[in-house]
């Protein structure tokens, strides 16, 4: 399930997250579960994206997948504006598709939406949204996808009250907290409606000016 954590540049992961708090601290600090998120060792896994596999009976009656092509995999969003930018992020970690590319091209390309600053990137709650190897094997036997549609994504209320409170707090690291929200529709072999879930999440977004945002992480738990 979630990989061992990254090491970037020799630091600890409970540095980086301590680094990640101080910059960030001050203005995210209302959010729920944020301040034990930058500062524990060991975290629980964020829910994963939902997955099935089909029965042994649906597997021999339908040879292939259903009629969807396969997809490619996302590329960053490039906007300044963090709302548009998590909701693209959330619909790439709320979608993949065994037919087309591997586990590790999945979680490369993945990898690529966060922020190329280190000591803010938190690849380990990136990688936890991947379907761990096995697991993965089973869906790819399947041909299992899943696409994501979005349907809204805000500021937190929190966030903007933090934000409100003081603005110039933000100007240390430039990271927005984005919650979105939308519907996860996984298809597989011999699924004729396949199975959907709505699906929320609360994302940290990194928009410096002048520079496109980029992904920081994402939150253990939902900020309304």
């Amino acid at each position: 399930m979630p990989s061992r954590p990254m090491n970037p540049g020799g630091a600890s992961p409970v540095r980086r997250r301590a680094l990640l708090g101080t910059a960030v601290l001050v203005v995210l600090v209302a959010l729920v579960g944020l301040a034990a998120y930058l500062t524990r060792d060991g975290r629980s896994p964020s829910k994963a994206p939902a997955v099935h596999t089909s029965s042994p009976t649906a597997h021999s009656t339908a040879s292939t997948a259903p009629r969807t092509h396969p997809r490619a995999l996302a590329v960053p969003a490039k906007t300044h504006d963090p709302i548009v930018f998590g909701k693209a992020a959330a619909a790439a970690l709320w979608s993949y598709d065994t037919r087309a590319y591997s586990r590790t091209e999945l979680r490369t390309a993945l990898r690529g939406w966060l922020t190329a600053e280190g000591k803010y990137a938190d690849r380990t709650s990136v990688d936890e949204v991947v379907p761990s190897p096995v697991l993965w094997r089973e869906m790819a036997a399947n041909r299992q996808f899943a696409t994501a549609k979005v349907h809204e994504g805000h500021f937190p209320d929190s966030f903007t009250r933090a934000l409100q409170a003081d603005p110039g707090a933000i100007t240390q690291a430039y990271i927005y907290a984005v919650t979105v929200s939308g519907k996860q529709s996984i298809a597989w072999t011999g699924s004729h409606d396949g199975g959907a879930e709505s699906r929320t999440a609360t994302l940290a977004v990194q928009c410096r000016p002048h520079k496109p945002c980029a992904l920081v992480g994402v939150m253990p738990s939902v900020a309304p």
